[in-house]
């Protein structure tokens, strides 16, 4: 027992000793930790424009320079896209085009580019400050303050003291989305109205359906329960001139599902034909071509942005930001058992946008 009792007492002995030793560690490695400073930021360093009025001058002259130089290049752009047409069966025109109107726009977004980073390291306040977390919604005060600091921006930034700046910014920032407006507008007939054109397509009575891209008719026996189809106008391959337009417009998908499941108006219940229904492809929001069927729930996805058509409900939007239904094909069966149409569309194809006026 006594033995024991002295290995009792040079175990509690030794465990203070360690304890001891821990807790001096612990103690100077907390003061070492508060023995560190907090070491600032460093000097502040002025920039040349801070000490030299003749550079900041200098600085200014060449940021108002680069905008108005980037105002040239969107001019430069427009002019090239009309001096340098496009000319069918010329390559050539196509190179030239590209060449000057990517010149003119490399030129418009490399000055405001350069210009907008050169106004900030050159002429913005050169100096630190910290931004304090707050909370997300921001109360009457803070609405009041982000008003005081837009002001405060405006005073700092220099754009109500440097005219020149402010009005070639201003100038390039206006000119530099007009290259875009006419490269786009080019894209839609020049002399004729868009709505006009996207009312008619090559559709019309007895015309039959063809498989893209081949070109061959397709029987009502070939479309199976719960399959879908791309479908064109019979003929459109044979066109020597506007094949593409005609198709952009024309293009149909085809599918089939259980009469039962369909949700017809009165007045559309002929327009399928056992179970089958062709809707346009093109998508009403911004023209994209829709082909994913999904046959459990009878949905139409566009890969676009996700605009979703009920088929079995006459292709009306479920979601996405398309805002009107699919044009829908009315479709019967010839002698031969083809797929024809029974006439053209009933309203404009593609987006909502060519209705308005």
């Amino acid at each position: 027992m006594a033995s024991d009792e002295t290995s009792g007492k040079d175990l509690t002995a030794a465990d203070s000793s360690s304890v001891e030793h821990v807790t001096a560690a612990a103690g100077t490695a907390v003061v070492a930790r508060d023995a560190l400073k907090n070491p600032g930021l460093p000097p502040h360093r002025q920039r040349v424009t801070d000490l030299d009025p003749r550079a900041e001058k200098r600085a200014e002259r060449t940021v108002y320079t680069l905008f108005y130089l980037s105002v040239v290049g969107s001019i430069f752009a427009i002019a090239a896209y009309m001096v340098f047409p496009i000319v069918p069966e010329e390559p050539g025109s196509v190179r030239l085009n590209n060449l000057f109107i990517g010149i003119g726009l490399a030129l418009a977004l490399l000055a405001l580019g350069i210009g907008i980073v050169h106004w900030g390291k050159s002429l913005m306040p050169n100096t630190e400050g910290i931004d304090q977390r707050h909370p997300v919604r921001g109360s009457d005060q803070a609405r009041e303050r982000s008003v005081e600091i837009y002001h405060e921006v405006i005073e700092e930034s220099g754009l109500g003291r440097r005219a020149l700046i402010r009005n070639s910014l201003i100038g390039a920032l206006v000119v530099f989305p007009l290259p875009a407006v006419v490269l786009f507008r080019g894209l839609a007939p020049q002399d004729q109205d868009p709505v006009a054109l996207l009312n008619q397509t090559m559709w019309k009575k007895g015309t039959r359906l063809a498989l893209d891209p081949s070109g061959a008719p397709i029987k009502a026996s070939d479309v199976t329960l719960g399959s879908s189809f791309a479908v064109i106008p019979e003929g459109l391959q044979d066109l020597e001139h506007g094949r593409l337009e005609e198709k952009a417009k024309a293009a149909v998908i085809l599918v089939r599902m259980k009469p039962e499941d369909l949700n017809q108006l009165p007045e559309r219940v002929t327009w399928s034909y056992d179970g089958i229904v062709a809707y346009s492809k093109i998508c009403t929001h911004v023209g994209c071509p829709v082909g994913l069927y999904e046959q459990q729930t009878h949905h139409l996805l566009c890969p676009c942005h996700q605009s979703q058509f009920d088929v079995a409900d006459h292709a009306k939007v479920i979601f996405g930001p398309a805002k009107r239904a699919l044009p829908q094909l009315p479709i019967a069966v010839d002698s031969e058992g083809y797929l024809i149409a029974q006439s053209d569309f009933l309203e404009p194809v593609g987006p909502s946008f060519w209705e308005r006026q």
